[in-house]
């Protein structure tokens, strides 16, 4: 039987666990180094749901790099606003630099067009998306997404940094909605 937790009023069921997410970091990792070897890239980690991510990414990316934060909203509840709001900005310089977006979950696709287009205004040499996970179903935006670690159905989930009303983050595992 699925372990099953409860956060505020909803259950969820036990859905990827930490050896797997851990091996599509690592994956995506052998990744970034192999196409960004030489090239000093910066990375973007989207706070609050990508800390995890971006600290086990940043673990086990071996080229020499910077990783800073930006704050970015559209989830209120369980479903997306469908407006991007930043809440806090970009601090260091990006002008001729290879960046790399650090996401927890893409899903309509939304937030990611919208920050890249706000990225571009700084001229960065290149940005690419590395993402946690990737919901193709869901996606309503013309979206590349350069970097996977997984791919998982249309589901509400929780846990390894993903939250359900600020609650959840702190989980190891990934949850699903039940």
């Amino acid at each position: 039987m699925k372990e099953v937790i409860t956060i505020k009023d909803k259950q969820f069921e036990l859905f990827i666990e930490q050896g797997i997410i851990e091996q599509g970091i690592k994956r995506i990792a052998e990744q970034i180094d192999s196409d960004l070897k030489g090239k000093d890239p910066i990375f973007l980690a989207v706070l609050n749901g990508a800390f995890m991510f971006a600290g086990e990414l940043m673990k086990k990316v071996s080229i020499p790099s910077e990783i800073t934060f930006v704050r970015l909203a559209s989830y209120q509840g369980t479903s997306t606003t469908n407006k991007v709001q930043e809440v806090l900005g970009l601090n260091e310089s990006i002008e001729g630099r290879n960046v790399v977006i650090v996401e927890d979950i893409v899903d309509s696709g939304n937030t990611m067009v919208a920050l890249k287009k706000e990225l571009e205004k700084y001229n960065p040499l290149e940005v690419k998306v590395a993402t946690l996970l990737f919901k193709p179903a869901a996606l309503r935006q013309k979206l590349h997404i350069d970097y996977v670690a997984l791919e998982i159905p249309n589901d509400f989930i929780v846990g390894y940094g993903l939250d359900y009303d600020g609650y959840g983050r702190n989980l190891k595992d990934i949850y699903k909605v039940k």
